[in-house]
């Protein structure tokens, strides 16, 4: 289960955001100040925080430079009234991930969620690999096409690949598919069927992500 930080000095938000969230599957915490979200930070994993831009003491922006900080790799979602829109844009180019205004649609924020969640696991991907290398292997429109027939079987023969994609020039899909084979991302089993390797799946994944970021 992934796990959310509310940080708010409204109980009332806090309250109806920790049930909504729990309902929908996610751990959550709440604190009710950027000091005591800071000091969760440390000794905590989120996936997510939910920052309000404006807190006594300490303002959201702040909040968010020094989560930054503390756990670079959690995705921060500013919380912001209807007055304080700019200060959320000026955290955005300090390094949240997205702001939402007051009062918000939870069907909005389920879904900046869910895109938040697909950024975080993709960057978790790439940063296992060599993300050049990877990209440019998937580079070709056909290698994308060669990996995903692929992922859809447990395995795959070359002619069937060919026949699938409508591929007459079978030298032509050799080619990819040792191009795929050599970058670590495909593999041949003992009946000569094509499978992806740990990798291939990792690549595949990163694929699909930027698919639907650019859907």
């Amino acid at each position: 289960m992934n796990k959310i930080l509310i940080v708010d000095d409204n109980d009332g938000v806090r309250t109806t955001l920790s049930k909504f969230l729990q309902a929908k599957q996610f751990r959550t915490d709440d604190v009710s100040s950027g000091k005591s979200a800071i000091k969760r930070a440390v000794t905590n994993d989120y996936d997510i925080v939910l920052l309000d831009q404006v807190m006594p003491e300490m303002s959201g922006s702040d909040v968010l430079l020094e989560l930054k900080k503390i756990t670079p790799q959690s995705k921060v979602i500013m919380m912001t009234g209807f007055g304080t829109i700019q200060d959320a844009i000026d955290a955005i180019k300090k390094g949240a991930s997205e702001y939402i205004q007051k009062p918000f649609d939870f069907d909005v924020l389920c879904t900046m969620i869910k895109r938040c969640l697909e950024e975080k696991n993709f960057n978790k991907s790439v940063t296992k690999s060599d993300i050049d290398f990877t990209l440019s292997t998937l580079s070709n429109p056909l290698r994308r096409n060669i990996l995903k027939l692929i992922k859809s079987h447990d395995s795959i023969h070359l002619m069937k690949i060919a026949k699938e994609l409508c591929i007459d020039d079978h030298t032509k899909i050799v080619f990819h598919m040792k191009n795929l084979t050599s970058s670590g991302l495909i593999n041949k089993d003992e009946k000569k069927g094509y499978h992806l390797t740990k990798e291939g799946h990792k690549a595949y994944a990163c694929l699909n992500i930027i698919e639907k970021q650019l859907s």
